[in-house]
């Protein structure tokens, strides 16, 4: 387990707090020591006020981070009662976190063109590894996915970052290609040749993009979603199994190499 923890306290204030899809809301938060410090893939812990009962924090990755601005977009799904409490936050309020937590994407000095796959709330750290790579006149293409056209995110915004091709799915055919998004991402790994991978969203789609690079022979990384319920290794709450191990994700991870990840 690497030590120390690049976390550490911040308080925040919020922006903003909007749905922007079915069940998904856009939290915008004030904390500028945090923002410019943030690094794509890496994670925040919130602590959300409202229930004295609730002792955890919410893990949540981020899909930008504005260091002129000292503001943090946060796009998460509604999916229990401490994300509902968070979704009634308003503007004005404020409350602490954790973080930068964990270890980010790590792109090959060698790249030349990457490919992104993103399913549901999974792209908010692939989009901001998109605008990484658009920083460092990388190339990329995008695959994303959801189960209707109503909950997809993000596509405008891979668009507006630079993406030479972008390909939407949806399991209903409401929006795109009618499937997941594992089937153009694995034609496009056949067809193009790109110098690395990543990924974010249900662990089996993440499992079929590894064993789709693999069989490409393309290094590919992928972020995990794990209860990080300290956010800084104590607790051995979000464990990976690694052909090396368990691992902890808030330290680790949550971006691993794809090859070490038994899936």
């Amino acid at each position: 387990m690497p030590t120390p923890s690049p976390a550490r306290m911040h308080d925040f204030e919020v922006v903003s707090n909007e749905p922007i899809a079915q069940g998904i809301f856009a939290l915008t938060i004030r904390a500028p020591k945090l923002a410019s410090v943030l690094r794509p893939g890496q994670f925040v812990n919130i602590a959300v006020p409202g229930n004295a009962m609730s002792l955890l924090r919410i893990p949540l990755s981020f899909a930008y981070a504005d260091a002129a601005a000292g503001t943090v977009d946060i796009w998460y799904a509604v999916v229990g009662e401490g994300t509902e409490r968070l979704s009634r936050m308003k503007p004005g309020e404020t409350s602490d976190l954790l973080g930068p937590g964990g270890k980010g994407w790590t792109i090959p000095e060698d790249c030349e063109r990457a490919l992104l796959v993103a399913g549901g709330i999974g792209v908010p750290p692939v989009l901001c590894l998109a605008r990484e790579l658009a920083e460092r006149g990388i190339p990329f293409d995008v695959c994303m996915g959801a189960a209707t056209a109503a909950a997809l995110v993000g596509e405008d915004e891979f668009r507006a970052a630079g993406a030479n091709e972008v390909r939407v799915c949806t399991d209903d055919g409401s929006a795109g290609y009618h499937g997941f998004c594992t089937d153009p991402a694995t034609e496009l790994l056949r067809e193009n040749g790109y110098g690395y991978v990543a990924t974010c969203g249900p662990e089996p789609m993440m499992a079929k993009v590894a064993s789709a690079s693999a069989d490409a022979g393309v290094p590919c990384e992928a972020s995990l979603e794990r209860m990080m319920s300290c956010g800084f290794g104590a607790c051995s709450t979000c464990a990976v199994e690694t052909v090396n191990g368990m691992k902890g994700a808030c330290m680790c991870g949550p971006v691993f190499d794809a090859k070490e990840v038994v899936w």
